[in-house]
């Protein structure tokens, strides 16, 4: 199951209305770090498969989410619980990092 690409007109249904854990990869195409993330970002996608939802913002395309969570460097990795934000990583910081960062949502 590939991560699920949001734009303006979808990211408050998929993200903040949403309910459990989401992570929000907030990247752009141009970015080396960001493509660096991507294919670990898929992984995630099947390995959380029915534990977490996995997300993909491009900050060119979709602008409203990136400046309302004030997303100013890429790769910026959100994680949502119920709608509220409860992590953020600035930069790629490896896979085991990221999957922390899931983790730690699922057991809260």
């Amino acid at each position: 199951m590939p991560a699920v690409h949001l734009d303006n007109n979808n990211f408050k249904a998929s993200v903040e209305d949403a309910k459990g854990v989401v992570f929000a990869d907030f990247f752009a195409v141009w970015c080396g770090p960001c493509q660096m993330a991507a294919p670990i970002v898929e992984k995630m996608a099947d390995d959380y498969a029915g534990k977490a939802t996995i997300v993909k913002i491009d900050v060119d395309e979709a602008r409203e989410p990136a400046s309302k969570y004030s997303v100013m460097s890429i790769p910026t990795f959100i994680v949502f619980k119920d709608g509220q934000e409860v992590d953020r990583q600035i930069g790629f910081p490896g896979e085991d990092a990221l999957k922390a960062m899931v983790d730690k949502a699922l057991k809260s």
